[in-house]
């Protein structure tokens, strides 16, 4: 495992909930600050439970001093989600305390090669793909940055950028900016589709060694720059920047992200549960800056913002 030691100590927390608490327990984690989650559906077999469906929830987080306060924030919001939906089953946990886990050995059981778009598909390092027409293949080694492009947030981001990058000119004069790397997957596509110069940000130093080696890996390194470094602390200009993210999160980020988009340029926001996608459009959506248009898939949804060019 990249960057990993004997000291490495996560916390595996298991949720077992009804497929329609999913999305939002998935959500909730992100922002508890697991970098990935996986997603299993079971088959109760208990006869009180007259064989529904369930899903089986999985995300890692680095065990700290916050460890017994985030359980608990994630232990009160399963309580609301009951009070909320009286009907369905409250999802229930259970938590693993594990050392020097090999993540890439977990990760490979599900992690197969799966078409995003029309012309991207993402596929680990270690599983063969033959291409197909226009295929643009972009091979990812998660490590623990958990990024593989299976979450919709992810998808939806790589489909919009397709679309607004294959009919593009002059993409090589372009340059990108992509806000929480991960591991790198957004900034590659940018690379791979045209776009010049790219700028791929990560508050997470293991993130940014993962993202590094997947770069080198996609023979992109001569475009990609990456850095371990806060968008607030970051400067310059950008024609197309990706921001995949929680919606507290491009909220607070706002006045930083908005000053770095150029006239003409745009800019991709998901990570958004539904909910939350009024409170993020109004935020963006102010008098050069303007919504252009909306995807959604389940209750995700991804926002493309154009800043109007300068009148002459």
């Amino acid at each position: 495992m990249p960057g990993s030691s004997e000291n490495d100590v996560w916390i595996e927390i298991v949720l077992t909930a009804p497929p329609e608490l999913s999305d939002a327990l998935e959500n909730f984690l992100y922002e508890l600050g697991t970098q990935g989650v996986s997603q299993e559906e079971t088959l109760d077999s208990s006869f009180d439970s007259g064989n529904q469906n369930s899903v089986e929830i999985k995300a890692y987080l680095p065990e700290t001093g916050d460890t017994k306060e985030n359980l608990g924030l994630l232990n009160r919001y399963m309580d609301s989600l009951a009070e909320l939906f009286p009907d369905l089953d409250r999802p229930a946990v259970t938590t693993n305390r594990i050392v020097d886990p090999d993540w890439g050995e977990q990760w490979k059981k599900y992690f197969k090669p799966l078409r995003i778009s029309n012309d991207i598909v993402i596929k680990p390092t270690w599983e063969r793909y033959a291409p197909l027409g226009r295929d643009i293949v972009i091979d990812i080694d998660p490590g623990m940055a958990f990024g593989t492009g299976q979450h919709p947030s992810t998808r939806m981001c790589i489909t919009t950028m397709e679309e607004l990058l294959r009919t593009a000119k002059d993409l090589d004069t372009w340059k990108a900016l992509d806000v929480g790397t991960g591991t790198g997957i957004l900034a590659i596509c940018c690379a791979k589709l045209g776009i010049g110069k790219v700028v791929a940000l990560d508050l997470d130093p293991k993130a940014v060694e993962i993202a590094g080696k997947n770069i080198v890996i996609n023979r992109v390194d001569d475009k990609v720059e990456i850095l371990n470094r806060d968008v607030s602390m970051h400067t310059g200009e950008f024609d197309f920047i990706v921001a995949n993210l929680t919606a507290n999160a491009l909220i607070h980020l706002r006045p930083h992200i908005g000053r770095m988009i150029k006239p003409g340029g745009f800019l991709i926001l998901s990570g958004i549960m539904d909910q939350d996608g009024a409170n993020v459009v109004t935020i963006y959506n102010t008098e050069d800056i303007s919504l252009a248009g909306t995807r959604a898939e389940k209750e995700w949804v991804c926002y493309v913002f154009t800043r109007r060019s300068k009148k002459q």
